[in-house]
């Protein structure tokens, strides 16, 4: 599947490790000049990069151009940030501890990941392995999220994310 190599890449992109950008050192067509930003962002969040027909996610080539080899598993974009392709917010990880850096649902209605409202206290959940663990009832959202925030450091070590509460 993935037949590109590190050399053949090099050949077509440069890459800013500042920036995360990838330019065209070759025009890839006639209207897209040598120099320029290479792919686009699409609707997931995601920058791609079409090369000889085939549609490539842009840390994935930054992956190969970088450690000289693609990917085993899945990119974790280390500060939940799709488009911020730094080869130093890249980190390999199988599809559990990708979804571990997650950030909080749009339909939480708490303000903190892991926290729910149970009547009129707050109760604290996390997720893992598949298994959703009760880590108890609160007063407030904000000790119910220092239970989830302390179980997820506990049990996704460097795949938490490091966030300000309620984010």
């Amino acid at each position: 599947m993935n037949t590109l190599t590190q050399d053949e890449l090099k050949g077509v992109l440069q890459y800013d490790p500042e920036t995360g950008v990838l330019r065209w050192r070759v025009s890839p067509a006639g209207n897209v000049p040598q120099g320029s930003i290479a792919g686009c962002a699409t609707g997931d969040g995601y920058w791609r990069v079409s090369i000889l027909g085939h549609r490539y996610k842009a840390h994935r080539l930054i992956w190969l151009l970088v450690a000289g080899h693609w990917p085993e598993s899945e990119i974790d974009h280390i500060n939940g940030n799709a488009t911020d392709n730094r080869y130093t917010n890249l980190r390999e990880a199988i599809r559990a501890e990708n979804v571990r850096n997650t950030r909080m649902y749009r339909n939480n209605t708490s303000g903190f990941k892991g926290v729910g409202k149970k009547g009129k206290t707050w109760q604290a959940y996390i997720r893992f392995n598949g298994i959703r663990q009760h880590l108890g009832i609160f007063d407030t959202p904000e000790a119910a999220s220092a239970a989830y925030e302390a179980k997820a450091a506990e049990l996704f070590g460097e795949f938490r994310r490091n966030r300000p509460p309620g984010t």
